[in-house]
């Protein structure tokens, strides 16, 4: 077994693209790589080629070991409900709607599964690089800790230490994980590495010294602020951004559960548009061309939230300005008349009155569709995903929005308001560069190939910032 874990000093430190730039060198290497992250959380998911859902972070670092995605290199996804409340996801598919004071009952059989996919990864690859979560300085979590250093121990796998010297005090960041840790579990940490700096490298060389004095621990390299990870798609919604655009005005509600949120990256990386992910609070301005109504892991949930932000007062002046509306997935089944839930699959059973901007209503399932698409859309061919629990019939879904090959979604008769259930969209040059015409626009080609343009630049950036020879040295070990 090869295997190499990073974990970092904290949330946010740049776990998920340190992974996806190993992936990507190793695999240019000629390794056969793959990523691999124990636990996640996030409402920010991708579907699998064996029919399942794991993060968005494990897809994309898929991508740059030259993989297509599967349950394996995420085997548990926790996707937040409520404040307090997750569904738990194992190998792919939902168990579990679990409490947080609840979640160490599920460990046991948790933690097993964590260990099957690692050992099956590990059984078909030459190297397995795997993502902590959050920190392990978290210690008051340890007890039922199957992200870091639960698995690594469990496994075997040795730990590179990753701080985060943007957001400052990086030597307290990494001293301070090693003060805190358990002997046995900060013997898994081979060494370190700051990430994000910026300005001139020498003036660190004392503090990268102290470091390594007061651990005992060695560097493995400085790595300089990787200016084009905004080019690659972001995992938590913390990330969510603007575009840098000008011209046509898209305003992205940003719900409370907001998920799949990548969808917009496509759009957001368009000069001709300007992308406004609206926080809470904030009106619907006046000048929008297109409000999305995104996707959610609570559709009840976010839709009374809507309503509380005074959205939906806005949206109606929206659209009798001529405004257009975009409802992927959740936002979809907002925009309709009504949502059945009588088994409470989305929260507390019943039927909700929705927006009744789309004449369809929307029945909640108990089985959950996961699926990859290809299909036609605004008569461009689209490939994309499905992963949802509605089903929504109507007058107005005899307007499909697409084809894949059986009609989805739904389309007003005047054409300027709708739906689908589709994820994934704009991803595709052509539907794009279609539906932005719609609006007045044109599209810039290429995204998709963008994408691993930048993930072959973030290996190369590693290769030349980090010892890339010694951490794979240190995965056979």
């Amino acid at each position: 077994m090869a295997a190499l874990m990073i974990q970092g000093t904290g949330s946010n430190v740049g776990k998920s693209l340190l992974v996806a730039g190993l992936c990507r060198a190793a695999w240019r290497r000629g390794l056969s790589v793959a990523p691999f992250k124990p636990q996640n959380m996030s409402n920010n998911a991708a579907v699998t080629v064996d029919g399942g859902e794991i993060g968005r972070a494990q897809a994309l670092q898929a991508r740059a070991s030259g993989l297509q995605p599967l349950t394996d290199m995420n085997p548990v996804l926790l996707k937040p409900e409520t404040d307090t409340g997750a569904q738990v996801i194992l190998h792919g598919q939902p168990i579990a709607r679990a409490e947080a004071r609840d979640y160490a009952a599920l460990r046991p059989r948790l933690l097993q599964g964590v260990l099957d996919s690692f050992a099956r990864l590990s059984a078909a690859h030459d190297l397995v690089i795997v993502e902590g979560a959050g920190s392990p300085a978290e210690i008051n979590l340890r007890p039922r800790d199957i992200a870091n250093m639960g698995f690594a121990t469990a496994a075997g796998v040795p730990v590179i230490l990753a701080g985060d010297i943007d957001r400052g005090g990086v030597i307290a960041q990494i001293v301070g994980t090693q003060a805190v840790l358990d002997p046995a579990d900060a013997a898994m940490i081979r060494g370190f590495l700051i990430n994000k700096f910026r300005g001139d490298l020498s003036l660190f060389e004392d503090g990268y010294r102290m470091i390594a004095d007061r651990t005992g621990w060695p560097g493995f390299g400085v790595l300089p602020w990787f200016p084009d990870a905004h080019r690659l798609p972001a995992e938590d919604a913390v990330d969510l951004r603007a575009s840098r655009g000008t011209g046509l005005h898209i305003v992205c509600l940003t719900l409370s559960r907001i998920a799949n949120f990548d969808d917009l990256d496509p759009l957001a990386a368009e000069p001709g548009v300007k992308l406004t992910m609206l926080g809470p609070g904030r009106p619907i301005p006046a000048d929008a061309d297109l409000v999305v109504i995104p996707g959610t892991k609570s559709t009840l949930g976010d839709l009374a939230f809507l309503r509380a932000q005074g959205w939906d007062i806005d949206l109606a002046a929206h659209i009798r300005r001529g405004g257009h509306v975009l409802g992927l997935c959740g936002g979809y089944q907002m925009l309709g008349g009504s949502i059945h839930d009588p088994q409470g699959s989305d929260g507390t059973p019943g039927q909700v009155k929705a927006l009744g901007h789309l004449n369809i209503e929307t029945h909640m399932a108990t089985e959950k569709r996961l699926e990859q698409i290809t299909g036609r859309a605004l008569d461009q061919p689209v490939s994309g995903y499905e992963i949802h629990i509605g089903r929504s019939t109507g007058p107005d879904c005899n307007r499909p929005f697409a084809h894949i090959p059986h009609p989805d979604g739904a389309i007003s008769p005047d054409g300027r308001i709708m739906g689908t259930y589709l994820h994934g969209l704009f991803s595709n040059d052509s539907f794009r560069a279609a539906f932005l015409a719609r609006l007045g626009t044109t599209s810039q080609p290429g995204y998709e190939a963008g994408i691993d343009q930048t993930l072959d630049a973030l290996a190369q950036h590693l290769e030349t910032h980090l010892d890339i020879d010694a951490l794979l040295a240190l995965a056979q070990t």
